[in-house]
């Protein structure tokens, strides 16, 4: 890790869904809308942002942050096996190609 991370970087998640030939941008968008960033909150993830490139409109990217990497394997095997999850996934099913990127903020970073 570069001396420039600040030692109290909450450890930053940017990921990039892109969906696939089949299915449905606006299934993604809703779903996120009725049901995943609540049960996000309910599992102490917490929302930076999201964002749909100008240029992509199958793409969606969010950022997601938490307290430290063991916060976000905790958080994300809660949510993975959270009922309500697991019934929605089912239920509004999209075919997405997930990216995962892993941030630390520097020392002159205005958010951390």
């Amino acid at each position: 890790s570069s001396k420039s991370v600040d030692k109290a970087s909450r450890c930053f998640e940017l990921r990039t869904y892109t969906v696939q030939e089949g299915s449905s941008i606006e299934v993604l968008h809703n779903r996120f809308r009725t049901a995943t960033s609540r049960l996000f909150m309910k599992h102490g993830m917490q929302i930076v942002g999201y964002w749909q490139p100008v240029t992509m409109p199958n793409t969606l990217i969010y950022m997601l942050a938490y307290k430290d990497n063991a916060e976000r394997d905790r958080a994300w095997a809660a949510f993975n096996t959270d009922p309500e999850w697991v019934k929605t996934r089912t239920e509004m099913a999209v075919n997405v190609k997930v990216d995962s990127l892993f941030l630390g903020a520097t020392d002159y970073s205005p958010i951390k």
